[in-house]
């Protein structure tokens, strides 16, 4: 651009004057050049990527709602019979974990027939257990011919009576509480 003699062009950012269009060009390059923003997605993109986003927070908040909703569910051995088998353990004391069918069977009646059975669960698992704990356990089966001992794996208490309609559950062995329980005296 051809300028009068007088005549000066001034910076609009910064108010400096030059003579002419290149100076000013040169200053503008040289002290306000600023990179040019690039956008990582098109406008269309990022929508997608935003929604997609805000759909994978949601399921994982829902993830962590349920998963809380779950763990707060206590497992505890039945004290009803509904659903029951007609069918009777291999012996009041047991290693493995008594079927919860035949565990209502005990309640109904010990041996299938006869008085209500009581059921002593137990885990060992997920709680600490002194060495002789299973033994004293064990030892009620044998002073009562309905009473049955069995551990129940994943069970949310350490220790776990039951008699139809009723269950007593123990962070601690109790010999006075479980022969109470046993002899009716505990409702």
């Amino acid at each position: 651009m051809l300028m009068d003699a007088g005549q000066k062009i001034e910076c609009g950012i910064c108010g400096k004057a030059f003579n002419s269009d290149e100076a000013l060009a040169m200053h503008t390059k040289a002290k306000h050049n600023r990179p040019e923003k690039r956008q990582l997605f098109a406008p269309h993109a990022q929508k997608k990527i935003r929604n997609i986003a805000f759909i994978l927070i949601a399921i994982i908040a829902i993830g962590f709602v349920i998963f809380y909703a779950i763990s707060g569910i206590k497992i505890l051995p039945p004290i009803d019979i509904s659903g029951h088998v007609e069918e009777s353990p291999a012996s009041h004391v047991l290693r493995e974990p008594m079927p919860i069918a035949v565990q209502k069977h005990m309640l109904e009646h010990a041996d299938g027939e006869g008085r209500p059975g009581v059921v002593i669960n137990y885990n060992c698992e997920n709680f600490a257990c002194e060495p002789a704990l299973i033994a004293k356990l064990e030892a009620f089966a044998q002073r009562y011919d309905y009473v049955y001992v069995a551990p129940f794996t994943n069970m949310s208490v350490k220790i776990a009576l039951t008699k139809l309609g009723n269950i007593e559950t123990m962070g601690e062995y109790d010999e006075k509480l479980i022969e109470a329980f046993i002899l009716g005296q505990v409702s």
